[in-house]
């Protein structure tokens, strides 16, 4: 009998060997994830030095990205399927609409400098091209992918307009420099959106090329790249934002690194369920570098008001800006509703762009930051839409300050009617709070968000009050 039960227990362990062995040598990796997060980081390849397998002269971009391509063979298609190309999402299924939509920086409107079209030439300096200065741009060409805007490690590397090199950028040099994308290589771009540092996002600025810690502790004390946390496979970037999106996909995580109950307090892991990690661990936004949080188009085009770059400048309106700004708390749950170009508008009201979605009983939102940038913005009053203006080039307002003519010009290359009547309607645009985070030791604590002095609208949040005072607790039933 107790040899009967010996070989029933060593056939039931040699059988769970069996099973169990290949599962933990095969489990995809994305389920082995540490509670180490320092093991969740990507591993960036070995560097391979460049400089005496590129040989100049180069007298173009495209001449560069053509010496890349003999060994990249695929790599400028690759570019090509992602978004940092096509700068336009894939179709949207949105209900109350009988076609599908696109959201992007190419076709859609926002309330910084407004939109693209018409103006190519000034705006897509940012592009990860070459040449984009028409609605004719190539966007099949491989020799037009711009290598050099993500991989130049030489420091002197410089886009200009329609995103060709400056003069006097030395190609080789760069070509001959190539490495993984560094902090500057993606600030360039991301750091002087809306046109200038720090100017569109509240939690992304010049600061964080070298940051201290106490700005950012990921890219300070452990000095992250970009790339750490935007990981990137066949030139994806993971990451997405609902300035140019309606949906999480592609997303990116605290999470991905760090675990999901990761306080030893347990009344601090109880917020979890509704409180995002980026609310209490990001505390104020543009710490270095003040942040535009207002723009008002209606009062460009004066000699009488005295320029000044962070209140007035006539090309462009009247500006607000802030330091150590506060965020603002709403739900969110990932997606976003968009204004979209023709939409209607009600002028008497605030027209949000891109409001994002959650509420209290949504078990799939949190309470999450914003930067929320305001501004005025020009409409057709008798169409009531926003209108995209031409403000770069011949005919634009930034060359002869003329509204009615930048509206028509801007109207007809977007391919929308203009009914010769415009005024300014005031218009609200959310930017996700995620960079700039702090030291564990100066995220936000209880009497931040409770209390008297608290910095959250609760009843907004859709709370009776303060839940502290009635007993409330942060779960997934809220």
């Amino acid at each position: 009998m107790q040899k009967t039960n010996f070989i029933w227990i060593y056939g039931l362990a040699a059988t769970l060997i069996v099973i169990l062995l290949p599962l933990a040598i095969f489990l995809p990796e994305e389920t082995k994830v540490s509670t180490d997060p320092w093991e969740n980081l990507p591993q960036h390849p070995i560097h391979t030095d460049h400089s005496s397998i590129i040989q100049g002269p180069f007298e173009t971009g495209q001449d560069v990205t053509k010496a890349c391509l003999k060994c990249h063979e695929n790599a400028a298609h690759e570019v090509m399927q992602t978004p940092h190309w096509t700068w336009e999402s894939e179709p949207y299924e949105i209900e109350g609409r009988n076609e599908p939509v696109t959201i992007g920086k190419k076709n859609q409107l926002n309330n910084f400098c407004i939109g693209i079209q018409g103006n190519w030439t000034g705006c897509t300096r940012c592009h990860i091209g070459y040449g984009w200065d028409s609605a004719e741009f190539d966007f099949s060409n491989e020799e037009s992918v711009d290598c050099l805007a993500c991989h130049d490690t030489s420091g002197g590397y410089v886009k200009g307009g329609a995103g060709l090199p400056v003069e006097g950028v030395d190609l080789l040099s760069s070509a001959q420099s190539v490495g993984i994308p560094t902090r500057k290589n993606c600030g360039d771009c991301h750091f002087n959106g809306g046109g200038g540092n720090a100017v569109k996002h509240g939690d992304m600025d010049s600061s964080l090329y070298y940051p201290q810690d106490d700005v950012d502790i990921h890219m300070g004390k452990n000095d992250f790249l970009c790339i750490d946390c935007h990981r990137t496979e066949d030139h994806l970037v993971t990451g997405r934002s609902i300035s140019v999106s309606l949906d999480d996909k592609n997303q990116i995580a605290c999470t991905d690194c760090h675990n999901n109950v990761p306080h030893q307090d347990e009344r601090i892991n109880s917020h979890i369920d509704a409180v995002a990690c980026q609310t209490c661990h990001i505390p104020t936004g543009a710490t270095r570098d003040s942040t535009k949080v207002y723009w008002d188009w209606s009062t460009a085009g004066s000699d009488d008001i005295e320029e000044n770059a962070h209140e007035y400048l006539k090309i462009k309106g009247s500006f607000v800006y802030e330091s150590d700004l506060i965020p603002e708390y709403y739900w969110y749950n990932g997606s976003a509703e968009r204004y979209l170009l023709g939409d209607t508008m009600n002028p008497e009201e605030i027209t949000s762009m891109n409001k994002p979605l959650g509420n209290i009983d949504d078990a799939s939102a949190k309470i999450f930051p914003f930067k929320v940038h305001r501004g005025k913005q020009p409409y057709d009053t008798l169409h009531n839409y926003f209108l995209q203006p031409k403000t770069v080039g011949e005919g634009g307002y930034w060359t002869d300050f003329d509204w009615d003519q930048a509206l028509r010009l801007g109207s007809e290359i977007a391919g929308m009617e203009y009914s010769g009547e415009y005024d300014f309607a005031e218009t609200e645009m959310f930017w996700p709070t995620t960079h700039m985070v702090v030291p564990a030791e100066q995220a936000l604590t209880c009497g931040h968000c409770h209390g008297e002095e608290g910095r959250m609208d609760w009843e907004a949040l859709g709370y009776y009050g303060d839940p502290i005072d009635w007993g409330g607790r942060f779960s997934a039933n809220r």
